[in-house]
């Protein structure tokens, strides 16, 4: 539960999250509009400083007449990249709809500097909630998921159940006895050098 105190700061989360998206909608160059790494990154930290000096509310005035200024200067840049966005976007979510186990990364790499990509069922790759136009993403209908068979094979509280259980759960979240063994020797050889 959110509550908005009277003292007119409001929620300083809502107003971070709304500031970031302004900025993220004005300044939106990619990679490719810089002719080195280096310069794309000092674009990025000036967006940055920006950003944090409007949410802590330092030369505001200075900073939204500079903000203006790009804007007049970058229209049909900054329009041009939205644009492709919500082409991106679009065809992402097309791309889901008409064949969600074949959407790939190289498919729906549509908004992957900011943590959204339409890939269905890719690992690491994340489905936007909704996108530009108001169309939601489809969301399952029916039954949830039963057990097939009768009975829980592990169903039990006796010693071996509870070790099946226990190995079962830790191969389901990713770890095997290997890796414990290998970090345990890692750390060992590494620490013979320090």
């Amino acid at each position: 539960m959110v509550v908005v105190g009277s003292g007119g700061s409001g929620n300083a989360w809502a107003k971070e999250m709304t500031l970031r998206r302004r900025m993220a909608s004005i300044f939106n160059k990619t990679r490719e509009h810089f002719p080195s790494l280096k310069d794309y990154n000092d674009y990025l930290e000036e967006v940055e400083d920006m950003t944090f000096s409007l949410i802590e509310g330092f030369d505001v005035d200075k900073i939204e007449a500079k903000i203006a200024r790009y804007q007049q200067e970058n229209a049909e840049q900054i329009y041009l990249s939205r644009a492709k966005r919500a082409e991106d976007l679009a065809a992402a979510l097309q791309a889901s709809r008409m064949n969600p186990a074949k959407a790939g990364p190289s498919d729906t790499a549509a908004g992957s500097s900011q943590g959204i990509s339409g890939g269905a069922g890719v690992q690491g790759q994340y489905a936007p909630a909704a996108v530009p136009g108001g169309l939601n993403q489809p969301r399952p209908t029916g039954n949830a998921p039963q057990p097939m068979g009768g009975s829980d094979p592990l169903h039990g509280y006796d010693e071996e159940t509870m070790r099946l259980r226990a190995e079962r759960g830790a191969r389901a979240g990713g770890w095997t006895a290997e890796l414990g063994k290998r970090r345990a020797l890692e750390e060992a050889f590494n620490s013979i050098f320090v």
